[in-house]
């Protein structure tokens, strides 16, 4: 087995990606924050069961029973729109730096976080098989 391949690291390793590609949108936001009409946007939480199904490979998660809760998985937009008209300045634009500053900090520690579990993990796994 490929230690990348590990469902534990390759969990991790997709929280990292979406933690980079938020940062990415929120660095746009404070980026304009004085574009005339510009709203900030941030991208959805990650769904941990879908991140589950994408895991389990071949043994989905499926209803046995017709009694079961369905397992259904909402689709939609990659992106959400943060502010709403009432909440814009008086140009249109609808930046808080503050907000967005708070969501910037607490994305980079929980990518650190992520991070760091990876790097133990991969310890971990390098002192089990002796290398």
């Amino acid at each position: 087995m490929n230690m990348p391949d590990v469902p534990l690291l390759s969990l991790l390793r997709e929280r990292m990606t979406w933690l980079h590609q938020r940062q990415d949108v929120l660095s746009q936001n404070v980026a304009n924050a004085d574009t005339p009409g510009y709203v900030a946007r941030d991208l959805k939480a990650q769904d941990f069961s879908s991140m589950l199904s994408g895991q389990t490979r071949g043994s989905a998660m499926r209803a046995t029973d017709p009694r079961h809760i369905s397992l259904s998985t909402s689709g939609g937009a990659r992106f959400t729109d943060e502010a709403s008209p009432d909440q814009a300045n008086p140009n249109g634009n609808a930046v808080s730096l503050e907000q967005e500053m708070i969501k910037v900090s607490e994305t980079q520690a929980q990518f650190q976080a992520a991070a760091n579990l990876y790097a133990k993990a991969m310890t971990m796994m390098r002192t089990a098989i002796g290398h």
